[in-house]
C-alpha cells in the first residue's frame, strides 16, 4: 500500500457527468466500456463503476503517482477497472493493446489534478516555495525550471501570453532572462517574487493571485496540454461506437474553444438549409447532447472553488463516419 496521503478530491459536476455517460454505458445486451482519459484520483471512475454496473473502465493517466493511488482506490472493483500509464492522445494505442476496436464512452476532465495541486513538491502551486517542476509525469521531459532557464525571451513571452493570457508577458519574460543570467531559477518563491515586482500594483489587485497566469502557462507548456488535446479529441471521436458519447470538462478558454470546434465539425450538416428533407446517410455523424457549454451552479461553486471555470460539453455518435487522421503523437516536451 502507498504511504502517500490522499489529497482532498471533489470531482467537478460528478452527478451530471455520470448522467451524461450512463445512456451510452447501460445499453442492453452487454457491459459498456468507458475510457476515462484523465483518471486522476479516480473520482469520476469510481462513481461510474458504482452506479453503472457492470460497466468496465479503462483509466488513463500520465502521472504514475496518481495512477498508483487510483488503483488502490478502485481495487474493490477487480477487473472492471484497468489502469494505464499513458497520455490521453494515445487512446488508439491503448485500445489496440487491450484489443478494443471501439468503446461506448470517453471522458476528459482536463487541467491539473487535485494530487498535483495539493502536493507541494510537485511544484504546481504558487502558495509554497517548491521546486519548479510542474510535470504531470515526473519521470520524463523538461521541467518548468528548464523552460524559464532555456527559452529565448520571445518564446517565453509567447508562452505566457498564449497560455496564460498574461498582459505583462513581455515585461515578465525580459525580467526572467535578466535574472537568470545571475542565477538559474530553481524554486517557485523566486519566480513569485519576480512577478510581484514586474506586475503593476493596480493589476495585482484584480484577477486573482498575480502568479496564477504565469504558473498556468508554464504548466501547459511543460506538459504540451493543448497539443495533446488537439490530437486526443479526434481520437476519442473516432473511438466511440454508434450510440457512444464523448464528454469533456475543460477549465481554460483555449481548451474549451478547441473542444467546441471539434464537436461542431462532427455535428454540423453541410447540406443547404432549404432542402425539404435530409437524404439518408447525409446526417451529421454526431449530435450535441449538452446545450452549449454547461457550467456548475452556485451551490457547487461555493463548495468546490475548482468548479468555477468548468465548461462541460458532450456529443453522441449517430452513425459511422470516415475516421479522423490525427497528427503523429509527440514524445517530447513532457509527453509520456
Amino acid at each position: 500500500m502507498s504511504t502517500t496521503p490522499q489529497p482532498h478530491h471533489l470531482p467537478v459536476l460528478l452527478d451530471r457527468v455520470v448522467a451524461l455517460l450512463a445512456p451510452a454505458l447501460e445499453r442492453a445486451g452487454r457491459p459498456g466500456v468507458l475510457v476515462d482519459c484523465t483518471l486522476g484520483l479516480g473520482g469520476h471512475t469510481e462513481a461510474v463503476l458504482r452506479r453503472c454496473d457492470p460497466v468496465r473502465v479503462i483509466g488513463i493517466d500520465r502521472d504514475p503517482q496518481a495512477l498508483e493511488l487510483a488503483r488502490e482506490r478502485l481495487a474493490p472493483f477487480g477487473d472492471r477497472f484497468t489502469g494505464v500509464h499513458a497520455v490521453y492522445d494515445e487512446i488508439p494505442e491503448v485500445m489496440a493493446d487491450l484489443a478494443l476496436p471501439e468503446v461506448d464512452a470517453v471522458l476528459f476532465d482536463l487541467g491539473v489534478s487535485s494530487l498535483q495541486l495539493d502536493l507541494r513538491e510537485r511544484g504546481f502551486a504558487y502558495a509554497d516555495d517548491a521546486p519548479l517542476d510542474m510535470r504531470m509525469d515526473s519521470t520524463t521531459g523538461p521541467t518548468a525550471a528548464d523552460v524559464l532557464n532555456t527559452y529565448a525571451e520571445a518564446d517565453l513571452a509567447r508562452v505566457l501570453h498564449e497560455y496564460g493570457e498574461e498582459k505583462f508577458a513581455r515585461k515578465i519574460a525580459r525580467a526572467v532572462v535578466r535574472q537568470r543570467e545571475r542565477a538559474p531559477f530553481t524554486t517557485s518563491a523566486r519566480l513569485v517574487e519576480l512577478l510581484y515586482a514586474e506586475i503593476p500594483a493596480p493589476a495585482r489587485r484584480t484577477g486573482g493571485h498575480p502568479a496564477k497566469r504565469t504558473f498556468q502557462a508554464l504548466r501547459m507548456e511543460v506538459n504540451d496540454e493543448l497539443g495533446a488535446l488537439r490530437r486526443a479529441i479526434p481520437a476519442a471521436i473516432d473511438a466511440v461506437s454508434v450510440g457512444g458519447r464523448v464528454v469533456v470538462e475543460s477549465y481554460h478558454s483555449l481548451e474549451d474553444r478547441l473542444v467546441k470546434r471539434a464537436f461542431t465539425a462532427v455535428t454540423r450538416s453541410d447540406l443547404p438549409d432549404d432542402l425539404p428533407f435530409v437524404p439518408e446517410g447525409s446526417e451529421p455523424p454526431f449530435r450535441t447532447v449538452t446545450r452549449g457549454a454547461e457550467k456548475a451552479d452556485d451551490e457547487e461553486n461555493a463548495s468546490n472553488p475548482r468548479a468555477a471555470s468548468v465548461r462541460l460539453r458532450a456529443v453522441e455518435r449517430l452513425r459511422t463516419s470516415a475516421p479522423h487522421r490525427p497528427e503523429k503523437n509527440r514524445t517530447s516536451r513532457g509527453a509520456a
